[in-house]
C-alpha cells in the first residue's frame, strides 16, 4: 500500500463500520434516488449527517485510489460500494428531474383526455372520438435551466459588461476621459424613461393608447 494512499485514508475517518449495515445502505441509496438533500437521506436511513458524509468521503478516496492503480483495501470495500451506489442514484435523480424540466419547457404534456361517441349521420356507425388537452411550452423552465447550468452567462449574479472605448487607457490629445459617474446617471435616466414613459400632457387629447416598439 502506498504512503500517499495511507495518508489520504487517515484524513477521512469512516466512523464505526457496524453502523453501515446492509439495511442502512439500502435506505441511503433509496433516499438518494429520490434526489433529496444529504441531511434528509441520512435522516431517512436513521444515521447522522456527519457519519454519512464520512462514509462517502472514505468511499470516494478508495474509488479514486483504485482508479489511480493502487491496491484495493478490503476494509474500505463497503464504503467504496456505498459511494458508487449513492453517486449513481443521485445522477439518476438529476437526469429524471432534467427530463421533466425539458418536458415542461417543450410543452405537449397531456393534462386531460376526453372521449365521446356519436353516430355517424351518413354511415350510421358508432364513432369514437378522443380529444387530448396538452400544455403549452413554458419558457420559464428553460430560464430555470440556463440560470443554474450556465450561471456565468445567465445566472442572477451575471454582470452585463459594457465595453467603453478608452476605458483604463490614457486619453489621447483629441479624446476626453470617460466620466463614469455621468455615464451611469445617463444610463439610469434612460432606463427609467423606458420603464416609465412620460405621461401625455396635451389637454385636448381625450383618449389615447401608448403602443410600444
Amino acid at each position: 500500500m502506498s504512503t500517499r494512499r495511507k495518508a489520504r485514508r487517515q484524513s477521512t475517518p469512516g466512523g464505526r463500520p457496524r453502523l453501515l449495515s446492509e439495511e442502512v445502505e439500502a435506505r441511503l441509496v433509496a433516499a438518494s434516488r429520490t434526489g433529496v438533500a444529504v441531511e434528509l437521506a441520512a435522516e431517512m436511513a436513521g444515521v447522522s449527517r456527519s457519519s454519512f458524509l464520512a462514509w462517502m468521503a472514505r468511499g470516494r478516496n478508495e474509488v479514486e485510489a483504485r482508479d489511480a492503480g493502487e491496491e484495493a483495501d478490503p476494509e474500505s470495500d463497503q464504503y467504496a460500494a456505498l459511494f458508487v451506489k449513492v453517486r449513481t442514484a443521485r445522477a439518476t435523480a438529476a437526469a429524471r428531474a432534467m427530463a421533466n424540466i425539458r418536458r415542461v419547457a417543450d410543452g405537449g404534456i397531456v393534462t386531460k383526455v376526453t372521449t365521446r361517441q356519436y353516430r355517424d349521420s351518413v354511415s350510421g356507425e358508432i364513432v369514437t372520438e378522443t380529444v387530448e388537452d396538452r400544455t403549452a411550452p413554458d419558457w420559464r423552465a428553460d430560464a430555470w435551466y440556463l440560470e443554474r447550468q450556465h450561471r456565468e452567462q445567465y445566472g442572477k449574479e451575471a454582470v452585463v459588461a459594457v465595453e467603453i472605448t478608452g476605458l483604463g487607457q490614457p486619453a489621447s490629445d483629441d479624446e476626453h476621459p470617460v466620466d463614469l459617474s455621468a455615464l451611469a446617471e445617463r444610463l439610469d435616466k434612460s432606463l427609467f424613461a423606458v420603464e416609465y414613459p412620460p405621461a401625455i400632457e396635451d389637454s385636448h387629447i381625450v383618449d389615447a393608447e401608448v403602443v410600444g416598439p
